[in-house]
């Protein structure tokens, strides 16, 4: 078993030199590193909450797989608008920093912890993280690991797990989608709002409601049947095609866009909270932009939802897997999900992609919504030359 453990970690090494090796970057901070080199590796480090200033590429010591955790030499790790959150602090119970960003990822199988099975090293995978994704490689319990498709590249992989996971079960375990209903969905043209399109679209007659900056419009257009500017009055524009309301309102916003939810929902209607980025509108945290959204929050009056037939749910995928131990149910969703992307019925989008010392302007392009689809971190990726 040592012999073929050897010669498996040698093929491993082969195969990720083969893919391509490391380039340093930024001096001292970044430093170039071998794909063998045991003791280091390159990280996105978060030195304090605040501004895109406190992000950083260093290098950190490399981690070793404890019992029951798989180590992945990462290829490419997604961004989210939760990492934006993360980064101001603007969270309950942040962690305490210095701290590696990132929840997701995708690589290789380099080393085993004990008592792990259904993995191989040299395996293609993809996985959750909680925190430490942003980094060369990361180390994480099997049950957040899943094997990779074929024809599936580490970019989409890295643009899998939490857009089609968020969106499966907010439409399916929660909300239970059925033939014929209606869905409203904010950010249209993000990583969710593109899952949630393409999922709603394996249902026969689904009608998808979507709002999106007026720029996006043309890029997503196929993909929902209705389209609304999302600064304008999308309520009328929903009630005048449909009049009675949709069935399900999918709400990233929060802010005052949670009582037009609830106002929009048919009876036995369902209306999901799962991100709050309306309380994002600078590059640090404000209180005063926190207090107003709050204070624009619909009070939920549970008489009223009784008299109404309205449900009202809050989703979090992170919590879910992190803090309420249901990666066994998640595994689930992800086995139904690979299922049909084999069926080619699904497909993770990629807007683009940045190495890890282009992380700050990644970040930007997030905040001033100016994605479609998913931002990747490309390990492998060399910066772009600045231009003068």
């Amino acid at each position: 078993m040592a012999k073929e453990g050897a010669q498996r970690a040698e093929e491993t090494e082969q195969m990720i030199e083969k893919e391509g090796g490391k380039e340093g970057a930024e001096g001292s901070a970044a430093g170039s590193l071998r794909a063998g080199d045991t003791k280091e590796m390159r990280a996105v480090v978060l030195s304090a909450f605040g501004g895109l200033n406190k992000l950083r590429v260093s290098k950190k010591a490399m981690p070793e797989p404890q019992e029951g955790e798989l180590k992945i030499r990462v290829k490419a790790c997604g961004l989210n608008f939760i990492d934006l959150m993360v980064r101001q602090g603007n969270i309950d119970n942040p962690p305490k920093t210095p701290l590696v960003p990132g929840f997701e990822c995708s690589g290789i199988v380099e080393a085993l912890g004990d008592s792990v099975k259904g993995f191989e090293i040299g395996d293609r995978v993809m996985a959750f993280v909680n925190y430490n994704a942003w980094a060369e490689v990361v180390c994480t319990p099997v049950e957040f690991v899943y094997k990779i498709p074929d024809d599936m590249n580490f970019s989409e992989a890295a643009a899998f797990p939490m857009n089609f996971v968020t969106a499966y079960m907010m439409l399916f375990e929660v909300a239970n989608l059925r033939e014929g209903m209606s869905v409203l969905v904010h950010s249209a043209g993000g990583g969710v709002g593109q899952a949630v399109a393409q999922l709603c679209s394996t249902i026969p007659n689904v009608t998808v409601f979507g709002t999106a900056s007026s720029f996006k419009h043309e890029a997503i257009k196929d993909s929902v049947t209705h389209l609304f500017d999302r600064n304008a009055d999308y309520v009328q524009e929903v009630k005048r095609i449909s009049t009675d309301g949709v069935d399900i309102v999918l709400d990233c916003l929060c802010g005052e866009n949670t009582g037009k939810g609830l106002s929009l929902l048919k009876p036995l209607g369902t209306y999901i909270l799962y991100g709050s980025s309306n309380m994002v509108t600078g590059e640090t945290k404000s209180f005063f932009s926190f207090a107003k959204s709050w204070w624009q929050v619909e009070k939920v009056n549970p008489i009223k939802l009784y008299e109404e037939n309205k449900v009202i749910a809050g989703f979090s995928l992170l919590n879910l897997l992190f803090k309420q131990n249901r990666g066994g149910l998640v595994k689930g969703v992800m086995d139904k999900l690979l299922n049909l992307y084999n069926n080619k019925k699904i497909k993770p989008v990629v807007d683009s992609l940045w190495a890890l010392e282009e992380v700050k302007e990644a970040m930007q392009r997030i905040h001033d919504r100016g994605n479609i689809g998913k931002l990747i971190l490309d390990v492998e990726k060399a910066p772009t030359p600045l231009v003068s």
